[in-house]
């Protein structure tokens, strides 16, 4: 059996919504959440794909987000970020590979996400085209410690373990 771990890191700016004139809003794992902050960010900022992007692209060693989706280029300014999934896997599937499962932590100080996170589970299962069970959502505070903890922004971490198609 062929197969490939990935691992993959975000971070995104938070600021309050209604400030620079842009909207913001709170994307994470493709689900809407309610704040008083929003992502800053080229596309809709959702760190929690973005991770997940890079450790799947890592895995089948085909670069980064940045390579595939550059945010120097106009046609991913405000893209949803469940799009650039989608491509992803599209680039694995492409090149032999699919996914095994995924595992992502989400660094948030708040508002608490549980009560989204079998939503998103269910998002990132519906774009990676695989089950539910295959897709493990976390969440978890920096304890007031650090840019998280200040509220100044979101981390994510994805892992991820893809098989080639011929298992």
């Amino acid at each position: 059996m062929n197969f490939r771990i990935g691992h993959g890191y975000d971070v995104h700016r938070l600021a309050e919504v209604g400030t620079g004139g842009e909207k913001l809003a709170l994307r994470l794992g493709g689900v809407t959440v309610p704040h008083t902050k929003g992502l800053v960010a080229h596309s809709d900022g959702d760190a929690l794909i973005h991770a997940l992007c890079d450790a799947l692209l890592g895995a089948a060693a085909l670069g980064d987000i940045g390579l595939h989706f550059p945010d120097s280029s106009g046609e991913f300014r405000g893209i949803d970020s469940r799009e650039l999934l989608r491509r992803t896997v599209g680039l694995l599937s492409d090149t032999g590979w699919r996914v095994g499962n995924v595992d992502c932590t989400v660094m948030l100080q708040a508002p608490r996400i549980r009560p989204y996170i079998d939503a998103m589970r269910r998002e990132l299962a519906s774009c990676l085209g695989v089950d539910v069970g295959q897709v493990s959502v976390k969440a978890t505070t920096t304890e007031r410690l650090g840019f998280v903890g200040r509220e100044e922004g979101v981390a994510a971490e994805a892992v991820v373990l893809i098989t080639s198609q011929s298992c």
